[in-house]
């Protein structure tokens, strides 16, 4: 599992773009998770699944209601990460309201989650490999708090832990 001090793995994540601008093409997107990590401050969160009950109630929506407190402690971006393809989180995004707030990052192929060694086995659940739940404060791409729930919990990785970090 990665550990604070490291750096972010050398990964691509998808994201969903509904808007042209900034060379970004309509529909899914590459992110290059080392250039868009570079000289930033990424407060980063990771579940199970978009359109999940716990995901869409609680996580997502402390984290977009949070996000002028996240840009005062320093934050450039907040980014949401999940095993899902970019469709489907442009579609949660949209229903989340999280435009211009949170980047939805698609892992469709959890290639983040195994590289950070943060997955969470729900093949008995009908999900397959999915990221486990957690959140993350990075800076230049290198994990300065790390904070990872044990399965089935929302204890530690939600928005007001992690600003109290990037405040701190």
């Amino acid at each position: 599992m990665i550990q604070v001090g490291q750096t972010l793995p050398a990964t691509t994540l998808m994201e969903y773009s509904e808007v042209e601008g900034e060379g970004c093409s309509l529909g899914p997107n590459a992110v290059d998770v080392v250039k868009a990590t570079a000289g930033k401050t990424i407060a980063l969160f990771a579940l199970p699944g978009a359109f999940t009950p716990t995901c869409s109630a609680q996580h997502v929506p402390g984290y977009v209601q949070n996000v002028e407190a996240f840009k005062a402690a320093g934050v450039d971006e907040i980014w949401c990460v999940s095993v899902n393809d970019a469709f489907v989180m442009g579609a949660w995004a949209r229903d989340q309201k999280t435009a211009g707030k949170v980047r939805m990052l698609a892992d469709g192929s959890a290639a983040f989650a195994q590289a950070t060694g943060l997955t969470l086995d729900l093949t008995g659940r009908g999900m397959g490999l999915r990221s486990n739940r957690y959140s993350m404060l990075v800076k230049d791409g290198k994990v300065v708090s790390l904070n990872v729930e044990a399965p089935g919990k929302f204890e530690v990785s939600d928005a007001a832990t992690l600003l109290a970090q990037a405040k701190a």
